[in-house]
């Protein structure tokens, strides 16, 4: 059957796609110029991730970058889409122990930015600042497996729940997930076993990073996957341009003619 053409995705449209077997494309992005291009490509879901800590300011980690930073992206973004769901991370430091504060934090972001979701990272130790959030009428969407803003508990990136114990934690928290009432979850770099035993489990959407195929959507880091970003090659990412390279190369040109005096010529001046 074909899909039904979609003028704004909405977490009702989704769940639809789910439900049908479509596969839902989403990517980060954090600036009007980039939002517009792949919004008006047709991609489905938009995430103003706290990864603009480490592809837009250069830090190491995700955890510096602040609520009122995540807000500033995600305005840009909301100034640039007409299609998209916009789904915005709470950045560390804004939610985790505080359900009050989750709220409070939730409620700057979709207030200020418009956007339409919020993400947070994960399972029993958050709901119940998923509950407060949702509470509120805020979509949210939950995010298990590995999660960044944990990376000083775990002290690594590597593949999280090979072991049965936080496997069967992982599996646990996505079902509570899905009944607190979060429109979808985000699986990162976790066996594609234990995400195809999750997705065909809860009946909210999967999108997964580094967890296979058998989840509902796929979603990656533009920078990485266009090649910007040359420092990061995990096994999961396909780069499907390498503009680094075309970047610096168009750089170089104009360089050179301006050093030559090729730019500006006789038509490129008044």
């Amino acid at each position: 059957m074909k899909a039904p053409r979609v003028t704004k995705v909405t977490t009702h449209v989704l769940q639809e796609m789910k439900l049908r077997g479509e596969k839902i494309s989403m990517l980060t992005t954090y600036d009007f110029s980039m939002a517009r291009i792949i919004d008006s490509a047709d991609i489905d879901v938009i995430l103003v991730g706290d990864s603009a800590s480490n592809v837009m300011a250069g830090y190491k980690t995700t955890l510096p970058i602040t609520l009122n930073e995540m807000i500033y992206h995600a305005s840009s973004v909301m100034r640039a889409v007409k299609r998209a769901l916009v789904v915005v991370d709470l950045p560390f430091g804004t939610y985790q122990g505080n359900s009050r504060e989750a709220l409070n934090s939730s409620i700057r972001i979709m207030k200020e930015s418009n956007a339409n979701a919020v993400k947070l990272e994960g399972g029993s130790e958050v709901i119940e600042s998923i509950d407060r959030i949702l509470s509120a009428g805020i979509p949210v969407m939950g995010h298990l497996g590995l999660t960044p803003q944990s990376i000083n508990k775990f002290g690594t990136y590597v593949v999280r729940a090979t072991q049965d114990e936080e496997a069967d934690k992982l599996f646990e928290d996505a079902k509570k997930l899905a009944d607190a009432g979060c429109f979808a979850i985000v699986l990162e770099k976790i066996p594609a076993a234990l995400a195809a035993k999750v997705t065909e489990t809860i009946n909210i959407p999967t999108i997964g990073i580094g967890a296979g195929s058998k989840v509902d959507g796929q979603v990656l880091v533009i920078h990485d996957m266009l090649g910007i970003n040359q420092e990061f090659s995990p096994r999961f990412l396909r780069r499907y341009h390498n503009l680094y390279e075309e970047m610096k190369g168009a750089v170089e040109a104009y360089i050179r003619d301006v050093k030559s005096c090729d730019f500006p010529n006789e038509r490129e001046q008044y």
